[in-house]
């Protein structure tokens, strides 16, 4: 061992490091051996080396009740092998076969042949002490013969053959969404938006294809490409073959905001002539889209399935509380324009329908007092929180018993059907006029719902049902999540999040319009339930000279879906050579 004096502690520094160590083990191993060898008081070792006293005491106990406390101040060097017999049983044949020019995935084949099982890090370990760097990417000529994979089709409407065969698919649910898409005029509603399409893939079938992905909710974050190699979403496209997932994030950065707006307001009359009502009242919610990505400028947002605030991107959501179906939807949202986000719901309703909406509900974050004042010079009643200070709580318990009025709730699951109620007038700011304010207590949470409303005639009983049902919207926001995954901003798929809502809005106005057609607890199912009840099934299709037949398998919930009425007669096929799908039952 050779010494040198450089960098030679003074006594002083030499000291120092004895008496104030920087390191925890350090630390730890001075203090104990003060206590112990020098035999200090504890409080007086506990306040020199940093420690309060119960922790220094914790020390001790560890020290001698613990061998691996004491073992892990002074660590034996760990003696091995100076060889690598792994390694150096394959030296020779590894760099021979690095000088053919392969890579170390063609030696392991090659050495696993031989009978020697090699990892990977071991032969990049070797080739490394050899000298070797890594090979530079190769042409398909400059690597060897091995099996390869055969080359996908493209999609080319040009290329669709028509002629007579047949094949099984697993999505043979899918195609009873065709006659519900009859009474629309999809080309139509397309054009309208103004949406792109090529001669390859026009803009009618790229947006099938979306929308088949859509409604057989399958997870777009990682297993939506194992469905291309199945004909059933080509079919259901009007295409050869479904387009690769490069062609279909490329596809939805070519939309724009206002595409998709005229793509909403587009689909929104065509929902309406296929047969689904709109109703009176809405419900109106906030969602955030989390984004897992520090280099997007995206603001922070409330996400409330991870209970905190991180970026992503603000979604606006209006659910039809009659249909129970998203009916509005709008991406990008920033904090800036929150509030005036429910008057510009309230102008895309009153350009669509010719008036406004009868009645808004919502929570106490979605707009300020102010638009509130908008809405009610609108004549647009709402319902909605009023945010709980404290010293409006005590002014709440404050009043007396003699104040409070007794109601009895229609529900009659509920467990709370008799709250206590008070119903009186107050003033806010930026509000003109006087505003109803009904707290109501006893509805088993332990602080009172307090709740605003310029509906001056609807009794309480009415008014505290109907903010409940509010609650069903984020049924609504969690079906899209977890069935439509909405989510999925870092799937395989990326797609643009504005134009994923729009597909969204259409998959959920299909599947409504499948339940209006149902009987039973079926009317009021999610998307998620009536899919793997009734649409989650394979089929056989035989294509003819003028019609397809999809011959769904047996399943027991068959005679529910043939109760629809969908599958008694053919329906026209424009897209496919204008045959007539023709559904059956195995």
């Amino acid at each position: 061992m050779i010494i040198t004096t450089e960098d030679a502690l003074t006594p002083t520094q030499a000291t120092r490091f004895f008496l104030g160590p920087e390191t925890v083990p350090h630390r730890q191993y001075e203090a104990l051996r003060a206590y112990f060898v020098q035999e200090l008081p504890g409080p007086e070792v506990a306040r020199r080396f940093g420690y309060t006293p119960g922790a220094f005491r914790v020390l001790c106990h560890q020290f001698r009740h613990d061998p691996a406390k004491r073992a892990s101040f002074f660590q034996t060097p760990r003696r091995g092998p100076k060889d690598a017999p792994t390694r150096d049983r394959v030296r020779d044949r590894a760099v021979a076969l690095r000088k053919q020019n392969l890579s170390v995935y063609d030696i392991q084949r090659e050495l696993a042949e031989a009978g020697h099982a090699v990892s990977i890090n071991t032969l990049t370990l070797l080739l490394r002490e050899e000298g070797f760097a890594r090979l530079p990417r190769r042409r398909d000529d400059e690597r060897p013969p091995a099996v390869k994979p055969e080359p996908a089709a493209v999609a080319d409407v040009r290329t669709l053959s028509l002629a007579p065969r047949s094949f099984r698919t697993r999505l043979g649910g899918l195609f009873v969404f065709v006659p519900l898409m009859r009474a629309m005029d999809l080309p139509a509603v397309l054009r309208q938006a103004g949406l792109p399409g090529s001669a390859m893939i026009p803009a009618e079938h790229a947006v099938r294809t979306l929308l088949a992905l859509k409604l057989v909710g399958t997870e777009r974050k990682s297993h939506v490409m194992d469905l291309v190699a199945d004909e059933g979403i080509a079919l259901f496209a009007g295409l050869n073959a479904v387009p690769k997932r490069s062609y279909l994030a490329a596809y939805s950065s070519q939309i724009d905001d206002r595409t998709t707006n005229r793509l909403m307001a587009a689909w929104f009359t065509a929902v309406q002539a296929a047969g689904l009502t709109r109703g009176t009242s809405l419900d109106l919610d906030f969602h955030t889209v989390p984004a897992n990505s520090q280099g997007e400028p995206l603001e922070k947002h409330y996400v409330s399935r991870r209970s905190r605030s991180q970026k992503g991107i603000l979604t606006f959501l209006a659910r039809d509380a009659a249909q129970r179906v998203l009916c509005y939807a709008r991406a990008g949202i920033v904090k800036a324009d929150q509030p005036e986000e429910v008057v510009r719901f309230v102008d895309f309703w009153q350009q669509q329908t010719g008036s406004p909406p009868a009645e808004l509900v919502f929570d106490s974050r979605l707009t300020t007092y102010a638009q509130l004042d908008h809405l009610n010079r609108r004549h647009i009643h709402f319902i909605t929180l009023r945010r709980r200070t404290r010293k409006m709580l005590g002014a709440i318990w404050s009043r007396p018993a003699s104040a409070w009025q007794r109601i009895t709730l229609p529900a009659l699951t509920r467990t709370f059907r008799t709250p206590r109620v008070l119903d009186e007038r107050i003033h806010l700011p930026g509000y003109e006029g006087a505003l109803r304010q009904v707290t109501v207590m006893d509805l088993g949470h332990e602080e009172p719902t307090v709740l605003l409303t310029n509906n001056l005639k609807i009794g309480c009983p009415s008014l505290v049902t109907r903010y409940a049902q509010r609650m069903l919207i984020e049924n609504g926001i969690a079906d899209a999540v977890g069935f439509f995954h909405l989510d999925a901003l870092s799937s395989m798929v990326g797609l643009r999040i504005d134009f994923d809502l729009q597909i969204t809005l259409m998959a959920s106005s299909l599947y409504r319009l499948l339940a209006d057609k149902l009987r039973g607890s079926y009317r009021h199912a999610q998307a998620k339930t009536l899919f793997h009840h009734l649409l989650d099934v394979s089929a056989t299709v035989m294509i003819g000279a003028d019609e397809v037949r999809v011959t769904l398998d047996k399943r027991a919930h068959n005679p529910i879906l043939r109760s629809t009425r969908l599958t008694d007669e053919p329906t026209p096929m424009p897209w496919f050579g204008a045959k007539q799908l023709v559904i059956g039952f195995a």
